[in-house]
């Protein structure tokens, strides 16, 4: 029993730098290409559970196709969401599942046809999950053993991500909340420690679209190309506890068309940011957030700030 309860406090010590960093809350607003997420392929025992609330403010402009009759527009989101992570045993590797539901408060103007107009939104934005395994150094392991065996080493993950149409939808509206399609995005991570305290994590990956067959004015039919990305981050231990990170990710591509006419709208943008994150107990932490967009050719140009909440607890198995 003496032996257990070492091993528990061990485990709680050593975890806490690797549960907090599951807090995945970037910008959920119509953010194809634009996520940031540093740490999140990091090799963390099985039956782990965390809750994560969060809050997250943009402020920005969309540049928007110069043949359609919307310019200058700008908008301010706050958004709330609640979103669960989980790991598991997957076929012997270590695996989790992420989901994550937003609520929006959106303000936004433009000029159509020349005249200025202004909508306010409040709703639900659309659903993501996740589901990621880590290939390469990910074994998947209880807590008494990931204890014992907690060397830094290689991992190559993968992951799949959906954004589920559950968002507010007004077909014969052009600013809404959610998108009216489906979308997903396959990624390969490799997370490559530098030492005792460095750690660089690269991934890339594609974004693919449905169709929306009720497009503004509620008739039309849209469609999008794929958007490929590429983050970068490197981050740093401060701490026992405490980490922050340099952030940057290029996302290309997303050419549209609306009833087969195309539109000059395809995206070709680098946006950069920093994280930090910090513990407030053994089972919980802050992180703190900040993105912009450094090089903006076409779509959104918006500046990001979050701070989410996390909370681990451990499954009895």
């Amino acid at each position: 029993m003496k032996n257990k309860s070492f091993l528990i406090r061990r485990f709680y010590s050593f975890i806490n730098t690797g549960i907090i960093l599951l807090c995945l809350l970037g910008s959920w607003f119509h953010s194809n290409g634009q996520d940031l997420e540093p740490r999140a392929y990091l090799r963390v025992p099985v039956n782990v559970n965390v809750i994560l609330p969060g809050f997250n403010y943009s402020q920005g402009k969309v540049l928007t196709d110069p043949s359609i009759p919307l310019k200058d527009f700008k908008a301010n989101v706050e958004m709330v969401s609640l979103a669960y992570a989980r790991t598991f045993s997957l076929f012997g590797l270590t695996a989790q599942a992420f989901v994550a539901q937003p609520f929006c408060f959106a303000h936004a103007s433009a000029l159509v046809n020349s005249q200025f107009t202004s909508v306010d939104r409040t709703g639900l934005a659309d659903t993501r999950a996740r589901l990621s395994v880590l290939l390469l150094g990910g074994k998947a392991l209880k807590m008494p053993e990931f204890v014992k065996n907690k060397q830094r080493r290689t991992i190559l993950g993968t992951s799949l991500t959906m954004q589920i149409p559950t968002g507010q939808y007004f077909s014969d509206k052009l600013v809404n909340l959610g998108t009216g399609r489906w979308a997903f995005k396959p990624e390969i991570a490799l997370s490559q420690p530098l030492g005792n305290r460095w750690l660089l994590d690269v991934y890339t990956s594609v974004w693919f679209f449905t169709n929306n067959d009720a497009y503004f004015p509620g008739t039309a039919l849209r469609t999008q190309d794929p958007i490929g990305a590429i983050q970068s981050h490197i981050s740093y231990n401060i701490g026992a506890f405490a980490w922050a990170a340099f952030n940057a990710t290029y996302y290309v591509g997303g050419n549209s068309t609306v009833n087969k006419q195309p539109n000059d709208d395809q995206v070709s943008n680098v946006r950069l940011g920093a994280t930090l994150v910090i513990p407030t107990s053994k089972r919980s932490g802050l992180k703190f957030a900040f993105s912009d967009g450094a090089v903006v050719t076409r779509g959104q140009n918006f500046a990001t700030a979050s701070v989410g909440w996390s909370y681990t607890w451990f499954g009895k198995k």
